[in-house]
């Protein structure tokens, strides 16, 4: 499934449906940079989940401050919307891949 960037004006829109896993990141993080090529390929395998990109800047900070993030990269689980889970850090695809499994059972 196709990669989205979000931003504070379309974030609700992206996430309002299905399962969506949202990457909080930002382009001066030495491991979002490393996670980010993962998490675009491992979207690219499956068609059970959204893959979402939001980039912490000086115009995206309500998402954010909404949902708590504190460390990056975070990824964040939705469900029609409703946030489910929340994982920090690095993650492999087949991670990612097996987290989405959990997700739908």
């Amino acid at each position: 499934m196709a990669l989205s960037h979000a931003n504070d004006a379309t974030i609700d829109d992206l996430i309002s449906s299905g399962i969506t896993l949202v990457d909080f990141w930002a382009s001066w993080c030495g491991p979002c940079r490393m996670f980010g090529p993962i998490f675009e390929e491992t979207s690219e395998k499956t068609s059970d989940a959204k893959f979402v990109k939001f980039e912490i800047d000086e115009s995206n900070r309500r998402t954010p401050a909404k949902y708590g993030i504190r460390s990056i990269p975070s990824v964040l689980a939705f469900k029609d919307g409703e946030l489910v889970a929340a994982r920090t850090g690095l993650m492999d695809s087949d991670t990612l891949l097996s987290w989405i499994q959990e997700l739908k059972g």
